[in-house]
């Protein structure tokens, strides 16, 4: 396979916060951001893979080269936001509900 670098992945403090709150109530959402993390990590910031995985437009509240997925669906939906910050740098900046997204 090679020798190639991994990706720095890094948690915003909203949500390191937020991740503490989820690990006790909401424990598929805080699996599933780790498994997000370990995937960003491995393979980068485009994970086409991963559901409704998307490039956001850059906004007001959205920064450039952000991007984003959905955790789990339903009601309500969870979702995560990324953003790359240098060459081979990640960092989760957003994860919560779709209604309350930054986009």
């Amino acid at each position: 396979m090679g020798s190639e670098s991994k990706w720095i992945v890094d948690f915003s403090t909203q949500v390191t916060r937020m991740m503490k709150k989820f690990q006790k109530e909401k424990p598929k959402v805080h699996a599933t951001v780790f498994a997000l993390a370990r995937d960003l990590e491995n393979y980068g910031p485009i994970l086409k893979d991963w559901p409704n995985f998307g490039l956001l437009h850059k906004g007001k509240n959205v920064p450039k080269k952000a991007y984003h997925c959905h955790l789990q669906s339903g009601r309500p939906t969870y979702v995560a936001c990324w953003k790359i910050n240098d060459t081979k740098q990640v960092e989760v900046y957003y994860v919560g509900t779709h209604e309350n997204a930054p986009y």
